[in-house]
């Protein structure tokens, strides 16, 4: 049965990746980005206005979060599904090395924008009466990150949200569930061990062979992989499945 699920930063890299694999299965996509290069990529897509739709939104401000739902209401009542998609990396280097502007960029991005999009969605999921929140958090949520620690606390947050909400909504018949991604290979990936590397003054070849010898699969996993559990998470399978923590990394055995 064809489903309506908002995804979050969904023009480019995971977020479309997700959005492609729930389009296959039928489903209809309500997506948004910052990114307009991506979204005007998007709109040449011949399911545009059909499976597709998306909008341009910057996750952090409450104010363009709250538009973009108040502009989906007025085609859609009601949602299956909500995708917390939206994340950045944040800034490389010892607390002390950090301002206070990197660190509220990454909490708004990577925490605040959760709360934006699930205070709006809940509404329009109850309206459904039921369905799925899912909540990208990272194995980095799991374990401390020296050096990424604005990163690190935005995720452990993301943890605390979903356990919170799934109490809090399951009477409504709506599921709470976070992912958890490894090292996942892309460019965004390739930043990361860029500027790690450079803040412990290493090859950055070095560095990812240090990251891949955490994990006991020894190799980075994919955003396919990821999209995978996610088109799980939304299906009638994972229909009693809620406020779990589900990692896609090979199984972390440390972090640093």
């Amino acid at each position: 049965m064809s489903k309506n699920i908002i995804i979050s930063a969904s023009a480019d890299g995971l977020g479309w990746c997700m959005a492609t694999f729930l389009i296959d299965q039928g489903h209809t996509v309500y997506l948004s980005d910052i990114n307009q290069q991506k979204i005007d990529e998007i709109q040449k897509h011949p399911l545009i206005n059909k499976k597709i739709f998306i909008e341009n939104v910057n996750a952090g401000d409450p104010s363009s979060v709250k538009k973009y739902f108040e502009t989906l209401s007025k085609k859609i009542s009601s949602i299956d599904a909500l995708i917390n998609n939206v994340g950045i990396a944040g800034p490389t280097g010892s607390m002390e090395n950090l301002s206070v502007e990197e660190w509220r960029q990454t909490i708004d991005i990577n925490l605040n924008s959760h709360f934006y999009f699930t205070k709006y969605a809940i509404p329009l999921l109850k309206n459904n009466k039921g369905g799925s929140i899912i909540n990208l958090s990272s194995t980095a949520g799991l374990f401390g990150f020296p050096l990424r620690t604005p990163y690190v606390a935005s995720k452990w947050a993301i943890i605390g949200m979903t356990k919170s909400l799934a109490m809090e909504l399951g009477e409504f018949n709506i599921r709470v569930n976070a992912i958890c991604p490894g090292s996942v290979s892309g460019d965004r990936m390739k930043r990361v061990i860029e500027a790690k590397a450079k803040s412990l003054e290493i090859s950055e070849q070095e560095l990812q062979e240090d990251y891949e010898s955490m994990v006991s699969l020894k190799t980075f996993v994919d955003k396919e992989d990821i999209a995978n559990m996610a088109v799980f998470l939304l299906s009638n399978e994972a229909r009693r499945i809620s406020g779990q923590i589900m990692t896609v990394d090979g199984n972390t055995e440390r972090m640093n």
